[in-house]
């Protein structure tokens, strides 16, 4: 039933930005669109409402494809593929798949590669640390904008949620953007 849901859903999306790709202005010339910039406008729009994120022209299609491609994975500790994977393992293989960059294995030694930000300044692809019954970090996520982030939840698996909701905002530690020679050298 959910997959008829998002079938449908995006049947709908494509007819509408067709119809808004098809219109034209009148005395105004007319401009050849590119392929792939439909198919790229066709994805945000289609990610969008899935996601719940307003995806703007520099969005990152290729990091709301891994994301969707994952959701639903079961969470198991230690897992590393989709019959189940943890937190940190779904960062890493997001971050080796969309950025072509390795980080670290768990959230703590990934924390370490970071440089701190703070909630306001989250950018797609910055990672969102947590302390959860802890005084350390135990829980790490992938900020995808709009306040919402993907993540492998325990006891959920693989998943999106809201900064704002309580649980998150009770246990958020920090955000953090990868260091800029770690970037550079991959």
């Amino acid at each position: 039933m959910k997959k008829l849901a998002i079938v449908i859903l995006f049947i709908v999306t494509t007819a509408t930005v067709n119809a808004q790709v098809a219109k034209v202005v009148p005395n105004q010339p007319t401009e050849k669109n590119n392929d792939d910039d439909n198919e790229d406008n066709l994805s945000k729009g289609y990610f969008s409402q899935i996601m719940g994120v307003a995806l703007s022209a520099t969005s990152n299609v290729k990091l709301f494809q891994f994301v969707y491609d994952w959701i639903g994975t079961p969470y198991h500790l230690g897992g590393d593929n989709k019959k189940g994977i943890d937190c940190s393992k779904f960062a890493f293989e997001l971050y080796n798949k969309v950025f072509n960059t390795v980080i670290g294995n768990n959230s703590r030694n990934i924390f370490s590669m970071v440089n701190p930000v703070g909630k306001e300044e989250l950018k797609e692809g910055d990672l969102v640390f947590f302390k959860i019954h802890s005084r350390s970090i135990t829980h790490v996520g992938v900020y995808i904008g709009d306040g919402r982030f993907a993540h492998a939840s325990s006891s959920k698996g693989v998943m999106i949620s809201n900064l704002a909701d309580p649980y998150w905002t009770r246990y958020y530690f920090n955000g953090g953007r990868l260091l800029s020679d770690l970037t550079a050298s991959n």
